[in-house]
């Protein structure tokens, strides 16, 4: 007897980076390769946990190190793709598109397997509880402020600041927008964080001469450096956080966030109005929102505004992060200032690390960033702070001249 023939399985589809490429827009098919498998996303963006926007700014493009970086349990995740996997890449097709550096790739691959193996992508139990307690000491010690001091303007002030210190904003309402920001910093059109061009400023170089020559004039962005301090820092949270976040849970029906956030403004109200009356609870509530604000808009844009601006130009995972991130020199208080954001840059390259083990893998990125000749910036604390406003100078200038003059 002839033996059997062993079944055949289906006959896998191959796929080249242009027909990858060509699958990126809204109006057609979205395909996105993640280790040379090809996953049609069109009807999953609608469905994707964390969120359309970030998963379909990786459409028509390899999305294999932000995969790796944005998800924790990767082999459950694998499990849900099977359904979206449509073929593979040709053999002869290369592993890495040609605008990206696949030395540099390799490489920080290795560096990810060696942070795993180091441990440090586990939550310390232990830093996170005495974090909770030093946030809920600091949220006492506002009420107290008021109940021993009285309700002048120092102690009301000293309590503002505590409290300013200690809020928080729902988990849905940040991830939406923060895991936008890592996916494609400084990426305009991508980037929600920087939404503000070109209606409100004009940033980057690029994007401000652009803006230039198309003799477009929504502000009079030569002076954006000056009103930056009145519609930048002071304004953000107050008048535009403040609603869009009940705007956001409201929208997307994410009730429990809802009922946190009810909850609180219920304590705060049931806390503060006994002890200052209405009008004193909302002139202590409004301080504190301003306070926020400005630590806000300070801390998250040191790290980004006076760094590159442009649209995606679909560079590796390394490069896109490096080239619009940079750090602030460590320290105790600017540790604890900015929440562990000094640390910029390892908290793009590895957007689910623990805070605290950031410290321990910067050299480590320092040294893959002086042997593939990258810049890796830090700076203090107040240089931080100044370059945000030099650079809306210089944007603001650029645009100026490519208005007038071309």
């Amino acid at each position: 007897m002839a033996p059997e023939t062993p079944a055949q399985g289906p006959t896998p589809r191959y796929f080249t980076w242009d027909e990858v490429a060509q699958r990126s827009g809204r109006d057609k098919e979205r395909w996105l390769v993640i280790d040379r498998k090809v996953y049609n996303i069109s009807e999953f963006t609608r469905q994707h946990p964390g969120g359309s926007r970030v998963i379909s700014h990786y459409a028509g493009q390899d999305a294999t190190d932000p995969f790796v970086a944005f998800h924790i349990n990767k082999g459950l995740v694998r499990k849900y793709m099977n359904s979206l996997l449509i073929g593979e890449l040709s053999p002869e097709q290369p592993s890495f598109e040609p605008t990206k550096n696949k030395e540099l790739t390799e490489e920080f691959r290795e560096l990810q397997a060696t942070v795993e193996r180091m441990g440090l992508m586990k939550a310390n139990p232990v830093f996170f509880l005495l974090h909770l307690l030093h946030i809920l000491l600091l949220d006492a010690a506002a009420w107290l402020t008021l109940w021993l001091c009285g309700t002048s303007f120092l102690p009301l002030l000293l309590c503002a600041v505590l409290l300013s210190t200690v809020q928080g904003a729902p988990a849905s309402w940040w991830n939406h927008l923060h895991f936008q920001h890592h996916a494609k910093p400084n990426c305009f059109r991508k980037d929600p964080d920087i939404n503000m061009h070109p209606f409100f400023f004009a940033l980057g170089k690029i994007l401000s001469v652009e803006l230039g020559k198309q003799k477009k004039k929504y502000m009079p962005y030569n002076h954006q450096h000056r009103y930056f301090f009145l519609i930048g820092p002071p304004a953000l949270l107050p008048l535009y956080f403040q609603w869009y976040i009940f705007y956001f849970v409201i929208q997307r029906k994410k009730w429990v966030d809802l009922a946190w956030m009810i909850s609180f403004y219920v304590r705060i109200f049931l806390t503060y109005v006994p002890l200052l009356g209405l009008k004193g609870f909302l002139g202590l509530f409004f301080m504190v929102r301003f306070l926020e604000s400005n630590w806000f808009v300070w801390v998250t844009q040191m790290n980004h505004i006076p760094m590159h601006i442009d649209y995606d130009r679909n560079v590796d995972w390394v490069s896109t992060q490096l080239q619009a991130t940079c750090n602030v020199h460590k320290s105790a208080f600017n540790d604890w200032f900015s929440g562990h954001l000094n640390f910029q840059i390892e908290h793009h390259l590895f957007p689910t690390m623990p805070r605290h083990s950031y410290h321990r893998v910067a050299p480590l990125v320092q040294s893959l960033c002086a042997k593939h000749g990258i810049e890796y910036q830090s700076k203090p604390l107040f240089s931080a702070f100044a370059d945000i406003v030099h650079s809306l100078r210089e944007s603001g200038q650029l645009w100026l001249d490519a208005y007038l003059h071309q």
